[in-house]
């Protein structure tokens, strides 16, 4: 029976569910997308997605724990790189970002509600037309990188530590067999250089994963499945005042094993509120 009804039986599913399979913390998939809200629905949109969809879309969705939403106003907007992007065209398009922790080993069984869900959301109205995905997928966690070794907090905190600044990197190998190597030089010597005495406190590493046949028309599917990775860089300090000394040259990141596709920065939206919308333009 389904719950919806009240039938004690569809009751009884949530604890025969919660019983088996895994359940521990590690953010073994994430969702990141990057949406562009149509000109002039810009208000709109930020209000749809922080007072319902943040929430019936996201959050209350088994298995995702963890939530942050982040925003690119349009100074931010123009430092990134490359001009020619694979990922953004414009390279600016793509001004909210949102990114969610999936538990490991859970990604099939969130999929199947999230599909579900959304389709539900949809008949009911509520999801917002006046928006473009940009870059929207779900990803398998490959690995992370902290600055300070086991001091600070780990990638399973780094959704609600309070971070002054993320930046969005997307590389693409020269093919799948090169995935491989350039993961393996980005965590053994790339991003350690990197981080060391940056304002980045930790990099965390995805590859995406396709979405599945049944997703909803306005998400397009996954490019880049067998070359693509992702990372989150996640920072202490606002990166519009530390760009030029330790970021802006990310775009030579993966030394000729891979092409940038994208460099975004963005700082966190402040939830409940209209913070940033008007310096979006």
């Amino acid at each position: 029976m389904d719950s919806e009804t009240g039938d004690a039986t569809g009751v009884d599913t949530y604890a025969e569910l919660a019983a088996v399979g895994p359940y521990g913390v590690r953010p073994g998939h994430a969702l990141i997308t990057m949406v562009e809200p149509h000109p002039g629905h810009e208000y709109a949109y930020n209000r749809w997605y922080e007072d319902d969809h943040y929430y019936a879309g996201a959050m209350a969705m088994p298995w995702m724990f963890a939530g942050r939403r982040w925003v690119a106003t349009r100074a931010l907007q123009e430092l990134r790189g490359p001009e020619k992007s694979a990922v953004a065209q414009p390279v600016t398009a793509g001004c909210y970002l949102s990114t969610y922790w999936v538990t490991e080993g859970r990604y099939d069984e969130h999929m199947k509600w999230t599909v579900g869900i959304n389709k539900r959301l949809n008949r009911d109205a509520r999801v917002y037309r006046d928006r473009t995905h940009v870059f929207t997928s779900f990803q398998d966690h490959e690995a992370t990188v902290y600055r300070d070794g086991a001091a600070g907090p780990r990638d399973v905190h780094a959704l609600d530590h309070p971070y002054r600044g993320l930046v969005l990197q997307v590389i693409d190998a020269e093919g799948p067999r090169a995935r491989a190597g350039l993961l393996d030089a980005l965590v053994a010597s790339e991003l350690p250089r990197r981080l060391a005495g940056s304002p980045a406190a930790m990099v965390t590493v995805f590859r995406p994963t396709p979405l599945p046949g049944d997703r909803m028309t306005y998400v397009k599917q996954v490019e880049g499945v067998d070359t693509r990775l992702t990372l989150l860089w996640f920072l202490e300090s606002d990166p519009r005042a530390c760009w030029a000394e330790h970021f802006a040259d990310l775009e030579s990141v993966g030394g000729g094993a891979g092409r940038v596709e994208l460099v975004a920065p963005f700082v966190p939206t402040v939830p409940g509120t209209d913070r940033y919308v008007d310096e979006l333009r």
